[in-house]
């Protein structure tokens, strides 16, 4: 079902009724589908009639933050509401021979936007869950109790977790400023797996299904490793503009916890394993 708010925004800026509508798969939380128009137009629209009621607000949000100059390109936002979000529709095309050096660029230059303190304009969500960002000046404070604590204790309440690994959770936490390097509150995307990753109309890079904040980016790289690894040509290029500090993979897995526990409250038991093991190769 279209809402009728849709039809009505599409017939007073000229395109005209529905004249069809195609499902599109891959996403796990909302509902897609590509709208071609009688005028011959086409739309992505993303509905969810259990959406929690700012959530697609919040994503608008996102896709306005991240839209900027000389980083990736994102959908235009043309209409939302509590229970949808109508874009552009990329109409994804093949990846050109330079996507990956080209997007490793776009998001280093994404990453040079920085802010004095992590965290957002408001919360938002990664996936359906509540992502908290209130502004924090500390990267390590705000990585522990706005990221692993905040998905641990959710875990731990929905008997994902227990006792144990939460104190596990909670030492990690505390050690952070040992295993991993000052960096500053970097514009990220917040959920950039391989999934939101695509193409544009000439295949060249797009993001989609923001989680914008400002956090660290070499979180936002280690969750290009997590599912569906991004090529060794994308991190070249990306340090052409942004050089990584030595040994940044080896970091991955601490930042990844966060995503996997996420998935754990989302999706249930099969992450659970994967968390186990990064907490006790951390203790």
């Amino acid at each position: 079902m279209i809402p009728e708010k849709v039809h009505t925004w599409l017939k007073e800026n000229g395109y005209g009724e529905r004249l069809s509508l195609k499902p599109v798969g891959g996403g796990c939380i909302n509902n897609g589908m590509v709208i071609e128009t009688s005028q011959g137009q086409t739309f992505f629209l993303k509905t969810n009639r259990q959406a929690p009621a700012d959530m697609f607000a919040r994503e608008a949000e996102g896709l306005v933050a991240l839209s900027i100059p000389g980083g990736p390109r994102l959908p235009r936002l043309l209409l939302w509401d509590k229970d949808f979000l109508l874009l552009e529709d990329l109409a994804p095309a093949p990846r050109r021979l330079n996507y990956w050096p080209e997007f490793g660029r776009q998001l280093a230059t994404l990453h040079s936007h920085t802010s004095p303190k992590f965290g957002f304009e408001h919360n938002n969500y990664i996936g359906s869950t509540p992502q908290l960002n209130p502004w924090t000046e500390n990267g390590y404070e705000f990585f522990c109790e706005y990221r692993l604590l905040f998905q641990a204790g959710l875990a731990h309440k929905r008997g994902l977790l227990t006792a144990d690994e939460i104190r596990k959770a909670e030492n990690l936490g505390a050690r952070l400023q040992e295993m991993l390097p000052e960096q500053p509150a970097s514009l990220i995307h917040g959920d950039l797996w391989s999934g939101n990753a695509i193409t544009d109309s000439r295949g060249e890079p797009a993001i989609i299904d923001p989680a914008a904040h400002f956090g660290w980016a070499e979180a936002e790289l280690a969750m290009t490793s997590l599912f569906g690894a991004f090529p060794e040509s994308f991190f070249n290029a990306y340090q052409e503009i942004r050089p990584l500090e030595r040994g940044f993979r080896e970091r991955f897995p601490i930042y990844n916890l966060y995503h996997l526990l996420n998935h754990l409250n989302l999706f249930g038991f099969g992450y659970i394993n994967q968390v186990k093991t990064i907490l006790d190769m951390h203790m």
